[in-house]
């Protein structure tokens, strides 16, 4: 039988750390109720005076600050359950080496009566679940329905049951290959790639791939799909932890898209209770507001809700400097903004063919 690849193991490893959590957990409520004490929760505070930027890290990082959460307030009793059975239920997921989505979980509470008023309540249990294990839904097998994709000579290795040591290279299918938890966790084996460019839209994703960017410069070309799920940022991580890889991002010419790079580059407060998901060297290399004007673009007129997002970016500790600050001041000045597609203006390959080289010569000295 064949041993068993470093991911392989690196997967089993944190499977079992992870029972072994929730076991302690399940003994700690039963020791309580043995011993006629109420059981509880501690579970830390997602509050947003509790989320500090952590400059080390570079990255936002949950506090100190911790609620209890317990089955003698009656107030908390509805959510304490909701909460426990989440983690049965996570228990018995990855147990059985099964996988769930968001969606699922809420629909699955219901054959236990556990009663949840609508699914944002129960991706919301979830979350306390991986504040309080420190651990991300995706090591409990579950997983959002949104997908990306990734395209790019790198021969993949799966540790999933069923599919142990079957290999796949991700230039194999001109769609580009979906990113959910088989992809995500499989062994990166081998590549020729010298760095890995994440683009927020589907449509540039594939002019990239009919381009042959990943030939032309080596890449490993990733369709964030938009704000990047979950299991597209680990893959970035692993890509630039793992292979050694410079991670460049391409997003829409507004406050947005600057904003989808920060997410890839230092990770977001809402997921600040979990590491593993932010690639701090990654570099944004537009669009920017600059290019706007140096590329002449198309644009369109900014709304109240994009100038109101410019604002509250302004006062996010990673925007209070360098090029991150002086775009928004720009965008703030033009009050447009352009698309990725705009480049089309001047043909349908000028992104890849006059862009695309020049942003990544620029990357050299960012």
């Amino acid at each position: 039988m064949k041993n068993k690849s470093k991911q392989a193991k690196t997967v089993e490893a944190k499977k079992q750390a992870l029972l072994s959590i929730l076991k302690n957990r399940g003994l700690t409520v039963y020791d309580d109720l043995n011993n006629g004490k109420f059981p509880q929760f501690s579970i830390p505070s997602r509050s947003v005076s509790n989320i500090v930027y952590d400059k080390k890290l570079r990255q936002y990082i949950l506090g100190k600050a911790a609620a209890v959460r317990s089955s003698r307030n009656m107030s908390q009793l509805r959510s304490f359950t909701q909460l426990a059975w989440l983690a049965f239920f996570v228990n018995r997921l990855v147990n059985e080496g099964k996988t769930s989505t968001l969606r699922d979980i809420y629909y699955s509470s219901q054959a236990f009566a556990i009663d949840f008023e609508d699914q944002p309540e129960s991706d919301n249990i979830i979350v306390d679940l991986e504040a309080i294990l420190a651990r991300a839904r995706e090591d409990f097998h579950v997983f959002p329905e949104e997908r990306s994709s990734v395209f790019g000579n790198l021969t993949i290795e799966y540790t999933v049951p069923g599919y142990e040591g079957k290999r796949m290279n991700l230039s194999d299918h001109p769609d580009g290959y979906l990113i959910g938890p088989s992809l995500s966790s499989a062994e990166l084996v081998d590549t020729d790639a010298e760095l890995v460019i994440a683009i927020e839209k589907g449509g540039l994703f594939t002019r990239f791939v009919e381009e042959k960017v990943h030939k032309k410069f080596k890449a490993i070309i990733v369709d964030t799909a938009g704000q990047a799920p979950r299991s597209t940022r680990y893959l970035l991580k692993r890509l630039s932890t793992e292979l050694g890889l410079p991670v460049v991002i391409l997003a829409d010419g507004d406050v947005y898209g600057e904003h989808i790079a920060m997410v890839i580059k230092s990770g977001s407060a809402n997921a600040a209770h979990l590491r593993e998901l932010t690639v701090p060297d990654a570099k944004w290399l537009g669009v920017w507001a600059t290019d706007i004007e140096k590329y002449k673009l198309p644009t369109i007129p900014m709304t109240e809700s994009d100038i109101k997002r410019i604002y509250e970016l302004q006062k996010d500790p990673r925007y209070q400097e360098g090029n991150w600050k002086k775009q928004l001041e720009v965008f703030l000045k033009l009050k447009r903004k352009a698309e990725l597609e705009a480049f089309s203006k001047y043909g349908l390959t000028n992104i890849t063919d006059i862009y695309l080289p020049e942003k990544l010569e620029l990357a050299k000295s960012l």
